[in-house]
Parts: C-alpha cells; sequence; structure tokens
C-alpha cells in the first residue's frame, strides 16, 4: 500500500471521528444532563474525544493534512446531533446505531486492505481498537431504544447514506 492511500485511511478516519464528536456536542447541547441517555451519549462522546486525539497525534507525526472540509463537517456533524435530539432521545440514538453501522462497515473494510497488503500494524492496530469501540457504541444505541424511534428505517437510512457520501468525500478532498 502506498503512502498516499495511508494518508487517506488516516485523512477519513480522523474526519469521522471528529464529526461523531461533533454529533455528540449537538445531542448533549439539546439534551444536556436531563435526557434519558444523556450519561451514555457523554460516555460515548469521550471515547470518540480520544479517537480523534489519537488520530490528530498520528496525523502531526506522519504529516497527513486534514480534510479542507474540516469546518463543514463540524457544522454538520453538530446539526445532525442537535436536529436528532430535538425529535427526541429514540432518535438520538438512532443517529448514533446508523453512524456506527457505516463506521464499521468502513473500519473493516479498511483493515481487510491493510491485512492484505500488512503495511502499517500501527493503524491496523488502531482501527481495530476503535471499530471494537463503535461497536458497542451501536449496540449501546439499539439498546437503548433506537429502533423506536420516529420513521427508523428512513432515517436511518438518510444518516447511514450521509455517512457514506462523508467517507468518499473525505478521503478525496
Amino acid at each position: 500500500m502506498d503512502k498516499n492511500e495511508l494518508h487517506r485511511m488516516i485523512r477519513v478516519d480522523q474526519a469521522g471521528e471528529f464529526g461523531a464528536t461533533r454529533i455528540y456536542e449537538g445531542q448533549l447541547a439539546v439534551m444536556g444532563d436531563r435526557g434519558p441517555h444523556s450519561a451514555e451519549i457523554r460516555h460515548m462522546a469521550e471515547q470518540e474525544e480520544g479517537h480523534r486525539a489519537r488520530f490528530d497525534a498520528m496525523m502531526a507525526r506522519r504529516g497527513v493534512r486534514p480534510t479542507a472540509l474540516q469546518p463543514f463537517w463540524s457544522m454538520a456533524g453538530y446539526a445532525l446531533g442537535a436536529g436528532t435530539a430535538l425529535l427526541g432521545p429514540e432518535a438520538a440514538m438512532a443517529c448514533t446505531a446508523a453512524v456506527e453501522e457505516e463506521i464499521d462497515k468502513h473500519y473493516s473494510e479498511q483493515l481487510d486492505r491493510l491485512a492484505e497488503t500488512n503495511s502499517d500494524p500501527e493503524l491496523e492496530e488502531m482501527i481495530e481498537e476503535f471499530r471494537e469501540d463503535e461497536r458497542a457504541h451501536r449496540d449501546a444505541a439499539i439498546a437503548h431504544g433506537a429502533e423506536k424511534a420516529p420513521a427508523y428505517p428512513l432515517l436511518s437510512g438518510a444518516i447511514r447514506l450521509g455517512c457514506k457520501l462523508a467517507i468518499k468525500i473525505s478521503e478525496r478532498v
């Protein structure tokens, strides 16, 4: 695997972790500590912040530029988090479940690519660790009522589509 492909992986993963922190910030801004799932959201937000910090450090160490769309992802993530929280706690959980489902797939594809090329054990280990956290977030969101959100299939599908697009764009821009 060449350096450009590795840089794209790191760039998109950092952008995703950054976006996740913004989603949770938006949710918590609406729900505060009164929401029925606020403690769970706060815990997930702390984990995402740790993921982002580790990708930030890797980017600095390896000279990887962030996506040029970071300001847009900041606003979009916050708006998505706040918007789903305004729909209710189940919609906030549906957002988490949808995002984490796509991130699980994305990280799994990256792990397959890294394993076949055996090109970056450090990145592979980090992605594997983070994927397990993302799976736990998805499972927690479902356990906290994600599938009870109004129009769950539509909401989930729209969020998942947005994630897929954000991944493809952030790899390149």
